[in-house]
């Protein structure tokens, strides 16, 4: 007789969800509902069990051309729904009544416009079962759905609200699953990242986390948007619930074109906007940062050649790294420049600025360049060595001729330092994983 499923006792409700080798797994649980271009409600708790076996579904989104070049199929198996506010839980199989485990909570990438939380490139399984934490994967409202609104129209950071509701639903239901909700830590990758960078200092969040680990985040960006939000609104024009997604979505791609010839920002028209709720005005938000700075332990980080994922896949950037004679080093020119301006110099400041208001801060590089590999240690490099599986990584032109074996090792000892930073905290004042990783911790920390 096979086993009984497992079953999650939670306020929420009792969750059935599915043994997978060493870990188990709950999966596409409603954390929230909304109606479209309206603020997430929490989801109401269940009068009988909900069965929690089915994947979350992905916001509405159009295709990115670049991505699969790169990473290969990365929404097989998964629907597109609007009602995708949903999360789903792994856990370790082997687990103790006892236990209350550090809880990672996973912010997807994507410029604000593409992704979910349960893309099998962010398979937590060995993360989860190698260092014994709860790992809980997000997904939210994305694009027009979740990043762009205007005074007296559609709300701004819907989807920043969406995150803050799932963020309450972890508090108060993941002990039910074996985690402690005062270890909370919010990791996050490229716009996930900056979304995790804005969740420090939004409305309502403090005391949801403790820590956050960002990787790769775009802070370069974030600044003096509200001009090219002005022009992406009035390229959408009026929108209603009324429309079919489709054509919502077709007012996103015109959107995004408007916002495209606004220089380096236009590269990820959508994102957070200060001064509308839950956020700051985008003059006090250096303030806000420094007042939690204190109450939250920060790890952030980027890859060595960020912005090479562009030089190789964007048709717009590709042709200078065939120019003759001085075509790769004016590429290898371009990309340390533009990694600068978007990712290193903005990560950089946000470490120092956080030790000097007296928190607790780590900067990281991921070093790693697989071996036949167009991409070098490109953008998402660090993906892989965190989470996914050799078969969910397989066809990812990415990693080169790198094999598995070689990945997943140097990827255990990443995620261990990244399990010991969700426990603790803390990490050693340098860290050198030759190859892979550099990490130090940041002066007046």
């Amino acid at each position: 007789m096979p086993p009984s499923p497992p079953q999650f006792q939670t306020p929420a409700g009792t969750f059935s969800g599915r043994q997978d080798g060493p870990v188990v797994r709950a999966t596409g649980i409603r954390y929230a509902r909304a109606v479209r271009f309206q603020p997430p409600v929490a989801e109401p708790d269940a009068d009988a069990p909900v069965l929690a076996t089915a994947p979350a579904p992905a916001c509405p989104q159009l295709p990115d051309p670049l991505l699969a070049p790169a990473l290969g199929s990365l929404f097989a198996g998964l629907a597109f729904d609007e009602d995708c506010l949903r999360l789903s839980v792994t856990r370790p199989a082997e687990w103790r009544p006892d236990e209350q485990l550090p809880v990672l909570v996973w912010v997807h990438g994507g410029s604000y416009v593409t992704g979910a939380g349960d893309l099998a490139v962010y398979d937590p399984a060995a993360l989860v079962a190698e260092q014994r934490v709860v790992f809980v994967a997000v997904t939210y409202r994305l694009g027009l759905l979740g990043f762009l609104g205007h005074d007296g129209g559609t709300p701004p950071n819907l989807g920043l609200l969406d995150l803050l509701a799932a963020l309450r639903w972890v508090q108060r239901n993941v002990a039910g699953f074996g985690g402690n909700p005062a270890l909370v830590t919010l990791l996050g990758h490229s716009s996930g990242a900056d979304a995790i960078a804005h969740l420090m200092v939004a409305e309502g969040a403090p005391g949801l986390f403790r820590r956050v680990i960002m990787h790769s985040a775009p802070l370069g960006l974030a600044r003096n948007r509200h001009a090219m939000y002005r022009a992406m609104a009035a390229a959408r024009g009026p929108l209603g619930p009324e429309l079919p997604v489709a054509e919502v979505l077709a007012r996103e791609s015109a959107a995004t074109k408007a916002g495209r010839r606004f220089g380096l920002k236009g590269g990820m028209p959508f994102g957070t906007q200060y001064g509308a709720h839950p956020l700051p005005a985008e003059a006090d938000a250096a303030k806000a940062w420094e007042a939690v700075a204190p109450s939250i332990d920060v790890l952030i980080g980027a890859t060595a050649e960020e912005t090479r994922f562009f030089a190789v896949l964007d048709p717009r950037f590709r042709w200078v790294g065939r120019l003759p004679l001085l075509g790769r080093r004016l590429s290898r020119a371009l990309v340390a420049v533009s990694s600068r301006l978007v990712y290193w110099q903005g990560t950089a400041a946000f470490a120092e600025r956080h030790a000097r208001a007296g928190g607790r801060a780590y900067q990281f590089r991921v070093l790693y360049q697989p071996p036949g590999s167009d991409f070098g240690a490109a953008h998402t490099i660090d993906l892989p060595l965190l989470l996914g599986t050799r078969a969910s990584w397989a066809f990812a032109p990415l990693l080169g001729q790198a094999p598995w074996e070689e990945v997943h090792e140097a990827g255990r000892q990443i995620r261990h330092l990244w399990a010991d930073f969700a426990r603790t905290g803390e990490l050693p004042a340098r860290v050198d994983i030759p190859g892979f990783l550099e990490v130090e911790r940041v002066a007046g920390s």
